[in-house]
């Protein structure tokens, strides 16, 4: 039954945005420092959803503006917004970033790329052979950062890639990426991530909307966890490499009343559902507890 809270209306159900807000939440440990990056509202919620709930000595360093541990009131539709600094206690300069990271004190970022690979590889950079195709915004620093940071959170909203009308399916999910922007767990000439001797222990989650993903002990893509509407057939079929599947491979359980409170209070006009496709916003998932 629906309840009001603050002028919010309340359910017994999350969505899809909701349940990988949360999930990526719970990459966050508790003390971590953590950098979110310019862009997504799935992170920059996941982060104060974290920091309100599992992990408050967490620091929060937010994209843009690079305040530490802000407050603000609500979302706004950019990370360039200093109603997202509101309340910091401080602010970074972005060498001050940067230092932290290759001196192994930035414990954890977040990255994504129009082309994920079996090895944890982003691409933002460009498609096609040579980079003839189409030209990406680039990585603005994650290269660097992708090397350095403790942990990575991979995560995308366009895993599921529906067939065209020719019956082709464009991955999002791939097995080579066209051009690697930020480093994996494997270089794109297969050279291990170790071998480079990084600050950095590279990627260790990835958040779709058809599960959750880690990395077994060789850097490979492995399936984790599967939502309660989602099967290992989905994720075989919309990805373009078979990932490991988990032994131990779960129902991932839905986040709690308090998270799905935050969540809504903090983003009453749904900015984050931007980054789902029009089907997936219709998905929903019973609130645990």
């Amino acid at each position: 039954m629906a309840r009001t809270l603050q002028g919010i209306i309340m359910s017994s159900t999350c969505t899809l945005g909701e349940m990988m807000i949360f999930r990526i939440a719970q990459t966050i440990p508790d003390g971590a420092l953590a950098f979110h990056g310019f862009g997504s509202p799935l992170v920059q919620l996941a982060m104060h959803v974290a920091k309100r709930t599992h992990a408050p000595r967490m620091v929060l360093i937010a994209g843009a503006t690079y305040g530490v541990n802000p407050e603000p009131p609500f979302l706004t539709a950019t990370t360039n917004d200093w109603t997202m600094d509101r309340g910091a206690s401080s602010s970074l300069g972005i060498g001050e970033l940067f230092d932290l990271a290759a001196s192994g004190r930035l414990h954890r970022m977040f990255l994504s790329g129009l082309q994920i690979d079996r090895w944890g590889n982003c691409n933002v950079t460009g498609l096609g052979e040579s980079l003839s195709g189409l030209k990406l915004p680039g990585g603005g620093g994650g290269c660097n950062l992708s090397c350095d940071v403790g942990d990575l959170t991979l995560w995308t909203a366009a895993h599921r890639c529906p067939p065209n009308k020719h019956g082709v399916r464009k991955f999002r999910i791939v097995d080579k990426c066209d051009f690697v922007t930020s480093l994996g767990h494997r270089a794109a000439d297969g050279t291990p991530r170790k071998q480079f001797g990084h600050v950095g222990n590279g990627p260790q989650w990835l958040v779709t909307d058809l599960g959750v993903f880690d990395f077994d002990a060789s850097g490979h893509l492995r399936l984790h966890a599967l939502y309660p509407d989602t099967t290992v057939e989905d994720v075989l079929a919309n990805t373009e490499f078979a990932p490991v599947v988990s032994d131990d491979l779960t129902v991932t359980d839905a986040p709690s009343q308090k998270a799905v409170d935050i969540i809504r209070q903090l983003d009453p006009m749904r900015i984050h559902e931007r980054e789902l496709r029009p089907e997936d916003r219709q998905r929903s998932f019973e609130i645990r507890g």
